[in-house]
C-alpha cells in the first residue's frame, strides 16, 4: 500500500467519491475546496425566501446507476433514496391533457414493448428496435446521426430522457453518452430503470454521510482553500500553490483534479476539456404535493420538463435552459406555477416562489 498523501482538488460529488474510495482503502487523503461547504452542484442549502432547505438542482438517479448506489452503500446511506418498487415513468402532455405511464418489465427481455398498456401511447414495438443502434460503438457521432430524432417515441420518451441526461438538444448530443445511458439502464430491463430521488435532500443523502465517513477514516477536508496553480516539473506535480501557503509534494504523493471542466485547463495547460456548457433551470415552490401526485413527472409542450414532488415542496427542472438566463424570475415562476397547477390540479392554491433559488445554473 502506498504511503503518500492523495490531495483531491474539489469537494463536489466527484471529489468526495474519490476521497471515500481512497480513505476506505487506507490512503491518507486531503480534500481542498474553494468554497466554505462541500457538495458543489450536489448539495442542499437553506433558502430564506422559502424558509426551506432545498437542493442545488434536482437530481434523478436510476437503479442502474451502480457507481452512485455503491457510494451510498459505502457511506452508510444505502436506503435513503425513494422511488417506485417497479420501473415506471409518468408523463403528461400539457397541450393535449394526455397522461401515460411507461412501465418496462423487470427482466432483461423487453416484452413490455409488445404491450400497449406499458409502452408509449401511439408507438409500435418495432419503433423501439432502433435503440439497438446505440449499443454499438458511436465514436464522435451525434445522436441525430444514429437515431431518427422525430416521431412519437422520440417526442414522448427519448427526447425528454436524453435532454435531461445530456443537457443539450439530443439530436446534437453525443451518441456515445446516450448509448451509455441506454446500456446501463433500459437495455438491462426494468430492474435497472427504477427512478430514484433523495427524498430528504442531496445533502442528507450524499454529502453529510460522505463527510462523516471521511472523518471516521482519517480524511481531511480543507474549506476556503483555493488552488491557484500546480507547480509542474519533470512530468509530475511538485507542489500545490494556494496563494498564502504552498504544499510541497513527496514522490509518493498524488493529486486528483475533481473540478469543473472549465477550471481544469486553467490548472493544466493544453488539457482537453469541454468548452461549451448549458444552464439548468430549477424553480422551487413551498407547497406540499397533492395526494396521488407522482414523485417524478415528465412534461411535454410546456416550459416545465420534469416536476419533482418532495414532502414539503415541489420543484421543476428545465435542461439546456440558456434561453432563460436573462429572463425575469417572477414572470417565469408564475408561468411554471400555472403549468404545475394544471398538471397537479392545484389551480387557485397559494404558494411561495423562491426569489434567490429559482434559477440555478
Amino acid at each position: 500500500m502506498a504511503n503518500g498523501t492523495v490531495h483531491i482538488i474539489g469537494a463536489g460529488l466527484a471529489g468526495l467519491s474519490a476521497a471515500v474510495e481512497l480513505a476506505g482503502s487506507g490512503r491518507k487523503v486531503i480534500v481542498h475546496e474553494l468554497a466554505r461547504y462541500a457538495g458543489g452542484r450536489c448539495r442542499s442549502y437553506f433558502e430564506p425566501a422559502l424558509g426551506l432547505t432545498i437542493d442545488n438542482g434536482n437530481h434523478l438517479l436510476l437503479s442502474g446507476n451502480h457507481a452512485a448506489l455503491a457510494l451510498l452503500k459505502t457511506i452508510g446511506a444505502g436506503d435513503v433514496l425513494v422511488g417506485p418498487k417497479q420501473a415506471e415513468f409518468a408523463f403528461a402532455d400539457l397541450a393535449s391533457g394526455a397522461r401515460w405511464l411507461v412501465r418496462p418489465n423487470m427482466g432483461p427481455l423487453p416484452w413490455w414493448i409488445f404491450s400497449s398498456a406499458r409502452r408509449v401511447p401511439g408507438t409500435r414495438a418495432f419503433d423501439y428496435f432502433q435503440l439497438g443502434r446505440l449499443l454499438l460503438p458511436a465514436g464522435d457521432r451525434r445522436l441525430g446521426d444514429v437515431l431518427s430524432c422525430s416521431g412519437t417515441l422520440y417526442e414522448r420518451l427519448l427526447r425528454p430522457v436524453f435532454l435531461a441526461a445530456l443537457n443539450t438538444d439530443p439530436a446534437a448530443g453525443s451518441a456515445a453518452l446516450a448509448g451509455a445511458v441506454v446500456r446501463e439502464t433500459l437495455a438491462k430491463g426494468g430492474g435497472s430503470c427504477r427512478p430514484l430521488i433523495a427524498g430528504d435532500g442531496l445533502g442528507a443523502a450524499f454529502i453529510d454521510p460522505a463527510l462523516a465517513y471521511l472523518e471516521r477514516h482519517g480524511g481531511q477536508v480543507r474549506f476556503d482553500h483555493q488552488l491557484r496553480a500546480l507547480d509542474l516539473a519533470d512530468d509530475r506535480v511538485r507542489a500545490l500553490d494556494f496563494g498564502e501557503d504552498k504544499v510541497e509534494l513527496g514522490s509518493d504523493d498524488a493529486v486528483i483534479l475533481a473540478v469543473p471542466g472549465w477550471v481544469a485547463p486553467l490548472l493544466v495547460k493544453d488539457l482537453p476539456a469541454p468548452k461549451t456548457f448549458s444552464a439548468i433551470l430549477n424553480v422551487h415552490f413551498k407547497i406540499a404535493p397533492p395526494p396521488g401526485c407522482p414523485r417524478i413527472l415528465g412534461v411535454l409542450n410546456a416550459t416545465t420538463e420534469w416536476l419533482f414532488a418532495f414532502p414539503d415542496r415541489m420543484s421543476v427542472t428545465v435542461s439546456a435552459a440558456d434561453r432563460f438566463l436573462e429572463a425575469e424570475r417572477e414572470p417565469l415562476a408564475r408561468q411554471v406555477w400555472s403549468e404545475k397547477g394544471h398538471l397537479c390540479r392545484l389551480a387557485g392554491r397559494e404558494c411561495k416562489a423562491s426569489r434567490a433559488g429559482d434559477a440555478l445554473a
